[in-house]
């Protein structure tokens, strides 16, 4: 399974072992060209076609990554409601068929009806398969595959370099990459970068621990498989690397509540998705172990965008609140 929650993975772990532009249309999509189209996927592989593809059905992220360039997909399967997935709950989805609001269930017979000429779904190296097609996905939601084509950026060492990727994509399938709009947007990211820098700078001592908590466990993230955690690291910020991911789920490290405490980041960033638990007082009475973590007891918490960032818009927009949080973070707390 993927980087998807561990939320599913600990829903999942009872049944199999299990992470630019303000989303909306940005730039005109000209005439694919009649000659033939290839694109080197995520995998290392070249996906090659007789015409450029037109028809394509995406998953929630990479859907988002192509509408910001312009590229309507005319389907799209999700990993839960397409009203709370961060990558779409901004999008105009009219006209688009909603496929799937569930991990691992995508309607495949309405997928067939739409005769796609492409699915397009992340490439995820540590399981060796793109979004829908991971271990533990319902096998008739795998058949998707049989339909067309598969396509994806790798979710790698960067979300910068997942969003050039899909960029890459989208000038392939025909889209005008060079818009005004567009480029206002790698502006925006420039510049929200620059003043991470600068806040990360003035906080060096600063450590930083990406979680996340669900019932039975507390989930300590990888950075080695979390690209924005590598960005964020590339930048400056301290983000702790876990000492014992789990060798087969490689995104985490597990912690029972018993050892929740064994890092003391003076900073939490904490699961911001949908099916994370708030970590709040109330969490703190569930789970009173919680707050045996320093940073966690003082309240230093952020919400981190885990396995989800496609465009550099959405990473300009979380990356500000990341900045706010390190401006205002105690590089004490965990001392």
């Amino acid at each position: 399974m993927r980087a998807w929650r561990p939320i599913l993975a600990v829903v999942a772990l009872s049944a199999v072992l299990a992470g630019c532009g303000s989303n909306t249309d940005t730039g005109e999509t000209s005439a694919a060209a009649a000659g033939p189209w290839s694109f080197t996927d995520g995998s290392g592989q070249v996906v090659k076609a007789d015409k450029t593809p037109t028809r394509i059905i995406a998953h929630a992220g990479e859907a988002a990554a192509l509408m910001s360039f312009g590229i309507k997909p005319v389907g799209v399967y999700a990993d839960e409601s397409v009203k709370t997935d961060a990558n779409l709950k901004n999008l105009d989805l009219t006209g688009i068929e909603i496929l799937g609001q569930e991990w691992g269930k995508i309607d495949v017979e309405r997928a067939a009806a739409l005769r796609p000429d492409l699915i397009v779904g992340d490439w995820w190296p540590a399981e060796k398969a793109h979004s829908g097609m991971e271990e533990g996905v319902d096998e008739k939601s795998k058949k998707l595959a049989e339909l067309a084509p598969v396509v994806g950026v790798s979710q790698g060492k960067s979300i910068v370099a997942l969003a050039e990727g899909y960029e890459s994509l989208a000038r392939s399938l025909g889209a005008k990459v060079d818009s005004p709009e567009i480029a206002a947007n790698k502006k925006r990211f420039e510049e929200s970068v620059a003043r991470f820098k600068e806040a990360v700078a003035g906080k060096s001592d600063l450590t930083v621990a990406a979680m996340s908590p669900t019932d039975e466990k507390v989930y300590v993230a990888n950075p080695e498989y979390a690209p924005e955690l590598l960005d964020l690291q590339s930048w400056g910020l301290k983000v702790l690397n876990p000492a014992s991911p789990d060798p087969g789920f490689p995104y985490w490290e597990n912690l029972s509540w018993e050892n929740a405490d064994k890092y003391q980041p003076d900073l939490i960033l904490w699961d911001g998705r949908s099916h994370t638990p708030t970590v709040n007082a109330e969490w703190g009475k569930k789970q009173p172990t919680w707050f045996k973590i320093k940073a966690a007891k003082a309240g230093a918490a952020v919400s981190w965008p885990a396995f989800w960032l496609h465009t550099y818009g959405d990473f300009a927009t979380e990356l500000d609140k990341l900045t706010e949080a390190v401006k205002a973070a105690d590089p004490n707390v965990g001392n």
